[in-house]
């Protein structure tokens, strides 16, 4: 017990200062790839945060999390809504209520799943980095880390693949419709958006008026 805590306290210290190059997910890809006999593809560039488009942490928050700059790691309110909804229509698809923090966290330390002993990890380290890290870090972290399309990892790499261009010079449109695939990155494409795709991306940029700029 003294170990687990004093290794992954150590470990959420470390990455407050140091970039995250690679992920549980990035590596459990890799071995999908090659086991279906596909080309080994992985496409990661980490860039600081005032090197991706300001519109960007406006765009996901407007997705994802709105309540992210004012929450401490859960919103108990969304998750509320999705147990009440869940439970009134068990035949649709579950609607989750992970927060930006929740997401880095099971990104960074985790692995995909969606077990009751993989939630409490989860718990556990979105605890230790809205302690640890300052809201800008997990930010970061986030953007730099999540899936953005098949074997295509945070903002710099999608920018560069998608749009031909850097993570800082993302349109507002662009950014808008990159958050539109976070749901499901394998299955929805911004550079081959669908006519449901380019519907949730004007409603994000609708609802991007209404989120607070990102510091």
């Amino acid at each position: 017990m003294v170990a687990f805590f004093a290794s992954t306290i150590l470990s959420v210290v470390a990455l407050r200062f140091f970039p995250v190059y690679f992920t549980p997910l990035m590596i459990m890809r890799c071995y999908e790839q090659v086991k279906a006999g596909k080309d080994l593809k992985l496409s990661h560039h980490w860039v600081p945060l005032n090197q991706i488009s300001p519109n960007l942490p406006v765009a996901v928050m407007a997705s994802e999390d709105a309540k992210f700059l004012s929450h401490h790691g859960f919103d108990f309110q969304a998750i509320e809504h999705a147990v009440k909804r869940n439970k009134q229509h068990p035949e649709k698809r579950k609607l989750g209520a992970s927060t930006i923090s929740q997401q880095t966290a099971k990104n960074v330390f985790l692995w995909p799943g969606r077990s009751w002993v993989r939630k409490g990890f989860e718990v556990y380290f979105t605890v230790l980095i809205e302690l640890v890290w300052s809201k800008q870090r997990i930010m970061e972290v986030y953007l730099n880390s999540i899936e953005m399309g098949d074997g295509i990892y945070g903002a710099e790499a999608v920018a560069e693949e998608h749009f031909n261009k850097k993570a800082l010079d993302l349109s507002k449109p662009q950014c808008a419709l990159i958050a539109a695939t976070l749901p499901n990155p394998r299955k929805f494409s911004s550079l081959h958006p669908s006519g449901y795709m380019l519907k949730r991306q004007s409603r994000i940029l609708r609802e991007m008026k209404h989120v607070s700029k990102f510091p």
